[in-house]
């Protein structure tokens, strides 16, 4: 009983500051789209093997790069349900536009960092030919709204520097063109090398910028917009990079209501800096805060339809809209076509309990959402 007065007094404090509004707005965040993290079923049946506990990690037993059939199942659920305004339900896809280029990193003597574009990358797996025009047809349909997530979901410096030392892992999971593996039950740097951001030394913070720059005009090369909003991996970043973002475009910035910002000398250590829906920081860019969390792929046996409903509703008694964090891993089914069977059927429920409950939602993407806060001004 007291553990549950705390959860409810913590979402009734997450809502509390911030910008407000009549409507009832849902919006839905997804992480990770474009990227690889498990390579293939051969892949994960060998690391399981081999002994890594690859099975107690979600983003190892679930997720993969989305295939043809991910989309179009993923497509069928939020085109079953529509807003007060006529239009369906909508992911705020958060896109890493390249992976690493494992051939010529090899062909480097793992001394030089190669990337290819993501789209690239789905043309070498099976079952991904129609991805890119599944994405087109989605948005135009309004079903999805790819925004910027980094270049690539990887801390490039670290993992070369592992590359460089022969480090057994890192080169095992390198051999199935995979960057990371889960290797230990409770690694001390649990974040296997996706932490993208994660500059602990002012050296590594000065290639940063860079880096974020060229991945945006890949952005915009394959997607055919500058993105509006970004998502940082891992919700890790310093705030030193929120300027080149700002200009390069972007003008909202994703994340929960703690940033963690990597302390100098300290590896694997953050600062928590606070942020609250609607905040702008110097360069006139938004904060905007997650205050939903719909995973079902990692809590598989809890209520996440019923639990997710109860934060919605906390949300809109504040006069917030419900942003939703839910990752690409929920509703991927290479590895395991139940994981996303069951996520598409808890996406499905959630969304027609949200429609039922409150007829007069209103469906929007990341930027819309960012639009409105700023008084539907696109800047």
């Amino acid at each position: 009983m007291y553990g549950d007065l705390k959860a409810r007094l913590r979402r009734n404090l997450l809502n509390m500051p911030g910008w407000r509004s009549r409507r009832r707005i849902l919006v839905i965040e997804s992480d990770d789209w474009g990227s690889v993290r498990m390579a293939s079923r051969e892949a994960y049946s060998y690391f399981l093997k081999s002994g890594y506990p690859v099975d107690k990690d979600p983003y190892n037993r679930y997720d993969a790069l989305e295939s043809n059939e991910d989309l179009e199942m993923l497509f069928s659920v939020l085109s079953s349900v529509h807003d007060k305004n006529g239009n369906p339900a909508v992911f705020t896809a958060n896109s890493l536009v390249a992976n690493p280029d494992y051939q010529r990193i090899e062909e480097s003597g793992f001394r030089q960092y190669h990337y290819e574009f993501f789209t690239g990358t789905l043309n070498r797996y099976p079952n991904h030919h129609r991805v890119m025009d599944l994405y087109r047809e989605g948005i135009c349909s309004r079903l999805i709204k790819p925004q910027f997530h980094g270049r690539e979901h990887l801390n490039v410096p670290l993992w070369m520097d592992a590359l460089g030392r022969q480090d057994k892992v890192v080169l095992e999971a390198f051999r199935f063109g995979m960057h990371s593996v889960h290797a230990e039950e409770n690694p001390v740097y649990f974040n296997e090398y996706t932490d993208a951001l994660a500059c602990h030394t002012p050296d590594q913070l000065e290639l940063l910028p860079a880096v974020l720059t060229d991945g945006i005009k890949i952005f915009e090369k394959i997607w055919g917009y500058k993105p509006a909003s970004f998502m940082a991996p891992c919700f890790i970043w310093n705030s030193q990079l929120e300027k080149p973002l700002a200009d390069a475009g972007v003008r909202y910035l994703q994340g929960m209501v703690n940033q963690f910002q990597p302390i100098f000398g300290q590896p694997y250590r953050y600062k928590l800096k606070y942020h609250y829906l609607g905040q702008k920081n110097k360069f006139g860019q938004r904060y905007l805060i997650r205050n939903v969390f719909f995973e079902p792929s990692h809590f598989p046996d809890a209520d996440n339809v019923g639990k997710s409903l109860k934060r919605i509703e906390v949300a809109f008694a504040w006069g917030k809209p419900a942003i939703l964090s839910s990752h690409r891993l929920n509703y991927m089914g290479t590895l395991d076509p139940a994981n996303r069977d069951r996520g598409l059927k808890q996406l499905s429920q959630l969304l027609k309990a949200v429609v039922k409950k409150w007829p007069d939602v209103e469906f929007l993407s990341s930027d819309q959402l960012g639009d409105l806060i700023n008084g539907g001004k696109g800047n």
